[in-house]
């Protein structure tokens, strides 16, 4: 077992081993000693796979166990869900030094800790992610939030976990749309942070090849993440180059409500868009910046590159709700916009524009200019 130490105001282990899902209550015991109860936050793909060897764990450590599932899917990660968990929990009879678990992907986990956070103004609370995507990202670094009308994670706190519980053996069940998702966020922490990482994705371009070396890839994601969240917990400056591809990713993302694209194939087209804008306003260039090197391997990964419906028709509609849904975007300041460039393979840096330039950037790539 690997294990990841992230010294933010509030520390704890990242814990990276097979077979580790049997020993979540002797880990949930030894990380919150005190607590008695633990209201386990679901979705409704997790249960027949993994909820009940989860409980019966708990249930051996000692823990009382309230299972809340809620349906799968980004709708979920709203303000409704959120007010029936409190209610559940407060049914349930939590107290502050009981604890939330979240068992599932990156909805699961934003909700739950959302809830953990807010209820009796803070319980403790354990991720337990179950897709890549979660497991390289959103289960590290204590960000929680649902999804507004406006534009996803637009209402939030910032909220440690107690522990995080890595097992690769559940990616197993992981269909390939899925899997491949979590790749876009892989290779986001190569482009960003570690050029031999990128090279060592290139080299191992497919699902049975990341298998092959899935823990060491797992923790040398979270230990770049962990290395920037204790720089930086709040998002304020080095930690803003982890939204990569993010800006644009999350307007795609509410263009298609949700639903069309997944998480990590918005974000592999927000990143390839965000790289050829900063090829066009000079951040990076030259034939050695990896442009081609990224496009490839995002397509070894089955990942897009451009979102068909700006490409095909290119319907003033969607595009108007683009720009919306990037002037919506947290980094906003006014008419500005602080955005994630390359100006390499390996080096990200943030840089603030007006907003209209990057949008005129982004429409000559689909062709609006």
């Amino acid at each position: 077992m690997k294990t990841i130490r992230v010294n933010t105001g509030r520390p704890y282990d990242i814990l990276i081993g097979r077979s580790l899902l049997d020993q979540t209550g002797a880990q949930c015991r030894a990380a919150l000693p005190r607590a008695k109860k633990m209201a386990v936050v679901t979705d409704s793909t997790v249960p027949p796979l993994y909820l009940e060897r989860v409980e019966a764990s708990l249930k051996q450590a000692g823990f009382q166990v309230l299972d809340c599932v809620v349906p799968a899917g980004e709708s979920s990660k709203n303000v409704e869900n959120l007010a029936a968990l409190w209610e559940k929990f407060m049914a349930f009879g939590l107290t502050r030094t009981d604890a939330v678990t979240a068992l599932g992907g990156g909805m699961v986990g934003d909700l739950a800790g959302f809830a953990a956070a807010t209820i009796l103004r803070g319980v403790s609370y354990v991720q337990i992610p179950t897709t890549l995507l979660a497991q390289v990202d959103s289960s590290v670094g204590g960000k929680t939030a649902i999804d507004l009308m406006a534009g996803k994670n637009l209402a939030g706190v910032f909220w440690q976990p107690s522990l995080v519980l890595m097992d690769p053996d559940v990616l197993n069940t992981l269909p390939d749309r899925d899997f491949s998702s979590g790749m876009a966020e892989v290779i986001k922490y190569g482009c960003i942070a570690d050029r031999n990482f990128f090279d060592f994705l290139t080299a191992h371009a497919s699902r049975e090849a990341v298998m092959d070396e899935i823990e060491s890839i797992l923790y040398t994601c979270c230990d770049i993440k962990r290395n920037v969240v204790e720089e930086d917990e709040r998002d304020t400056g080095l930690r803003m180059i982890l939204n990569f591809g993010h800006t644009i990713g999350h307007a795609f993302e509410r263009l298609g409500n949700y639903e069309t694209w997944t998480h990590g194939e918005a974000v592999a087209a927000g990143m390839w868009d965000a790289a050829q804008i900063g090829f066009g306003l000079g951040i990076s260039g030259g034939d050695d910046d990896g442009m081609q090197e990224l496009l490839n391997l995002l397509k070894a990964f089955h990942l897009p590159t451009h979102i068909d419906r700006l490409d095909d028709g290119l319907d003033g509609k969607a595009w108007n709700a683009v720009v919306e849904a990037v002037g919506l975007d947290k980094k906003n300041s006014g008419d500005e916009l602080t955005m994630i460039f390359l100006k390499r393979i390996g080096e990200a840096v943030a840089v603030t524009r007006k907003k209209d330039t990057v949008l005129e950037n982004l429409a000559a790539i689909y062709g609006r200019s």
